[in-house]
């Protein structure tokens, strides 16, 4: 059984990263989201809250988990079997921090192997800080970017 990684902060999960996600189940037997709790980052839910609006949004891929990460995601990964890590790339912008990423990665694991992935078209601009900061001032535009509970949980934190 092939068993991948995708990795991310996740705050919150868009349907960009769900189409990375789609495209990855396809190729692997079984996918782990990995939720990471990034003490460089201050997320605006935490990490509990974001495994549960990514579980949510998977209840239609049998092949699909999520967990919480708070270790490196190459320990992560090798602790899960994986054989792969999932990197999303979005613009030429991403291809820069995700190589240099994937290289410390193969450096300090050689048996887990990244593989990028190119969202629809449709997704391709945005980003969870790019959502995160529309919903902050007008949650409504928002709509087309996340799944319905994301676009829920985003009006509620942001509820003037």
């Amino acid at each position: 059984m092939k068993t991948a990684i995708y990795p991310g902060t996740f705050d919150p999960i868009t349907l960009g990263h769900l189409d990375v996600l789609r495209r990855a189940a396809k190729m692997f037997d079984r996918v782990i989201i990995a939720v990471a709790s990034n003490d460089t980052k201050t997320p605006l839910f935490p990490a509990s809250r974001r495994v549960e609006l990514v579980r949510e949004n998977i209840a239609d891929m049998p092949n699909v988990e999520v967990a919480e990460s708070k270790a490196l995601t190459v320990d992560f990964a090798r602790e899960r079997g994986a054989v792969a890590l999932i990197r999303g790339l979005r613009a030429v912008s991403d291809f820069e921090y995700e190589f240099q990423l994937a290289q410390m990665n193969r450096h300090m694991c050689r048996d887990i192997e990244t593989i990028f992935l190119m969202p629809s078209n449709l997704y391709f601009y945005t980003s969870s800080t790019m959502i995160k900061q529309i919903a902050s001032y007008c949650p409504e535009r928002i709509a087309a970017f996340v799944p319905p509970n994301v676009y829920e949980a985003l009006r509620e934190a942001f509820k003037k």
